[in-house]
């Protein structure tokens, strides 16, 4: 009888494993590999970081984006994500709030100071309604009226197929909608929609011609085989961007008070996550100050992450874009200019 060879078998070689599969060929690791690689010892985290870094350049470059976000609709969501202040089932601090288009235009065009090259909408919605998609047409009309040639995102929910295409229409080049964590775990996180709404979202807007930018939050109660699971099940997907978020525990959410992830486990995660996905755009996004402090944001940009949000998140304050910039320029990574993204 043929036994069938094992992906992996210690832990010493998953990195040489890793090298081969990854390095030299581009193909990202499979669960069962992402798994042995979130199960490496402390000792072993340098140098997979090192490796996740090589992956990046190699198969990414050494250029970075940046980008700054801004929320239109703010708080009063009726949905119930359990890590978000913005939800309106929650007794959280966040209220209600619109953005009307002299602040958008103004946010743009402080985020394009920044030499940021990408600038998002975020809602907290459900989906979109009549009166939102309106506000988001007026704004990206306002801010290419002012001059600013800035790339524009969105992130308004789930959506119809004639709401994808009416975000094609308006310019909008890429959609964020995260599915937040692996689909095992999902109804532990949100009972009010499910995975699959949110995958049929992704499905319609790759389909329209956007980039998908789509990734989670880690740190909500799953498990290293859940991790394994959602960083397969993003590959699978196989988005332009995939946001990496580590939980802020909200006051007044479930999560209030979970524990923070520890900085060395969030950099093992953001290389595993590099690792199953090479050519992807990886991003630090929320909670990345909270959990890894500056240092641990450097450790991450060299460890495979190749995109930073710069400045505030939509509740919670972040770094001064400054420092996020003066990061990247003693790192020598140079930011991906516009132009090379229109």
């Amino acid at each position: 009888m043929t036994v069938a060879p094992q992906e992996t078998s210690t832990e010493a070689d998953i990195l040489t494993v890793a090298r081969e599969q990854v390095l030299e060929r581009g193909t990202g690791l499979s669960e069962r590999q992402i798994l042995d690689v979130l199960r490496l010892g402390d000792d072993q985290v340098p140098d997979l970081l090192a490796l996740a870094h090589e992956v990046r350049m190699r198969w990414c470059g050494p250029e970075v984006e940046v980008e700054g976000i801004v929320s239109v609709k703010t708080g009063g969501c009726p949905e119930d994500c359990h890590f978000c202040s913005q939800s309106g089932r929650f007794p959280t601090p966040v209220r209600s709030a619109w953005l009307d288009i002299p602040g958008l235009v103004k946010a743009a065009a402080e985020t394009a100071e920044t030499g940021a090259t990408e600038f998002c909408i975020v809602a907290a919605v459900r989906g979109p309604d009549a009166r939102l998609l309106s506000q988001v047409r007026e704004g990206i009309r306002a801010i290419r009226e002012s001059g600013n040639d800035i790339q524009i995102a969105c992130s308004l929910g789930m959506l119809t197929q004639e709401q994808v295409d009416e975000l094609v229409e308006m310019g909008v080049h890429r959609y964020n909608h995260n599915l937040e964590t692996a689909r095992s775990h999902f109804p532990a996180v949100v009972t009010t929609h499910t995975w699959e709404e949110r995958w049929e979202t992704l499905r319609m807007v790759r389909e329209a011609g956007m980039e998908v930018c789509c990734g989670g939050i880690v740190g909500m109660g799953e498990n290293d085989e859940q991790r394994a699971e959602f960083a397969a099940q993003l590959a699978d997907l196989g988005p332009h961007e995939v946001p990496m978020n580590f939980l802020i525990p909200q006051p007044g959410t479930p999560y209030e008070h979970y524990e923070v992830i520890e900085g060395k486990d969030a950099l093992r995660i953001v290389a595993a996550f590099r690792l199953a996905m090479p050519r992807t755009m990886l991003r630090f996004a929320g909670g990345r100050e909270l959990t890894l402090g500056d240092l641990g944001a450097e450790q991450g940009m060299l460890g495979g992450v190749n995109a930073i949000i710069v400045g505030n998140y939509l509740t919670n304050l972040g770094r001064p874009a400054e420092q996020d910039l003066e990061m990247l320029s003693g790192l020598k990574m140079p930011i991906k200019a516009l132009s090379e993204t229109i």
